[in-house]
């Protein structure tokens, strides 16, 4: 038995005090009203209205039972709103990955964006490697994260990605500063300052692999895990880093150049499990998709060279 519909009935009816005009609010025929008003009389063995009489009038039990069911039903229209906010990601926990690189202002209009959408959705934030989110994704102890392309898709969906232009990061001082552009042959007396290979194996392994076919074969790969250690060894000489300009207005000794003749990006992009993901994981890799997109500037345009494909590519794959 339905009882909250034969319930619903019985308030219309009750209210209205008229089986036909009941009917008529109800968008139903009055046979299949009446039967229903029937059926929950049997159920709760009491009778609920007096037809006895040519006006139909609550019996003493039909009064009792419409506080209660107005309580009732108004207490399950509650807990549908809720649940329907539960499925839209508008309520809950949501936990989140995001790299630790990701500047300042990116974290502030991501959390801003969250919380005019959602403003019910508690966020944690964590600050992760591409290497930890998916492995964090993978055991169920992250609902989202950021992650930097090329990664495993077992298991896994992803938002809509964003590329990011890189250049390479040298001292202002520096003679390759002088010009417009860095090819990334004329860096081969240098060492190349990244991630950890281990942060994003498979980021980490495209860069280098891309240096190599444009001549660049670094001397060493000198690990750094944060931006002012980045910074730092840059400053010291003997090395350079690729990454966006973004990195490189943290610290007004450094520079950033495009790379002359490779249209090289950083693709990044929203990653949540692909089977009972968090409701609010697809909210969340668009909102972070229109932030990213939206937070890098305008690379200096580069002299002309000859390009076999228009700025930005996902992966550099020219020989």
């Amino acid at each position: 038995m339905d009882l909250l519909r034969h319930l619903r009935h019985f308030v219309v009816v009750a209210h209205e005090l008229h089986f036909g005009r009941a009917a008529e609010l109800l968008g139903m025929a009055q046979p299949p009203l009446s039967q229903s008003i029937q059926r929950l009389e049997r159920e709760l063995t009491v009778e609920l209205f007096d037809r006895s009489r040519r006006q139909v009038r609550l019996t003493t039990a039909g009064e009792l039972l419409l506080g209660e069911a107005e309580e009732l039903l108004a207490g399950a229209d509650r807990v549908r709103h809720l649940m329907g906010q539960v499925r839209a990601g508008e309520l809950g926990v949501l936990r989140a990955g995001v790299p630790p690189e990701t500047p300042a202002v990116t974290l502030r209009a991501l959390l801003d964006g969250l919380t005019t959408r959602a403003p019910g959705l508690d966020v944690e934030l964590h600050e992760l490697t591409t290497a930890e989110q998916v492995r964090m994704l993978a055991e169920r102890t992250l609902d989202v994260g950021l992650v930097h392309h090329p990664v495993p898709a077992d298991g896994l969906r992803f938002g809509v990605p964003v590329d990011v232009p890189l250049g390479v990061l040298l001292p202002r001082a520096a003679p390759l500063a002088r010009g417009r552009t860095v090819a990334l042959a004329s860096l081969a007396e240098l060492d190349l300052v990244a991630a950890p290979r281990a942060t994003a194996p498979g980021w980490h392994d495209h860069l280098l692999a891309v240096c190599r076919r444009h001549g660049w074969r670094p001397p060493r790969v000198r690990p750094a895990r944060n931006p002012e250690f980045l910074f730092g060894l840059v400053l010291a000489g003997g090395a350079v880093a690729v990454e966006p300009a973004t990195v490189a207005r943290r610290e007004p000794r450094i520079a950033w150049r495009p790379i002359d003749g490779v249209s090289l990006v950083r693709r990044i992009s929203a990653a949540w499990p692909d089977r009972s993901a968090h409701p609010a994981a697809p909210m969340f890799g668009q909102l972070a998709a229109e932030v990213l997109a939206g937070a890098e500037p305008v690379a200096p345009a580069p002299a002309p060279v000859p390009a076999a494909r228009p700025w930005p590519v996902l992966f550099d794959t020219t020989g």
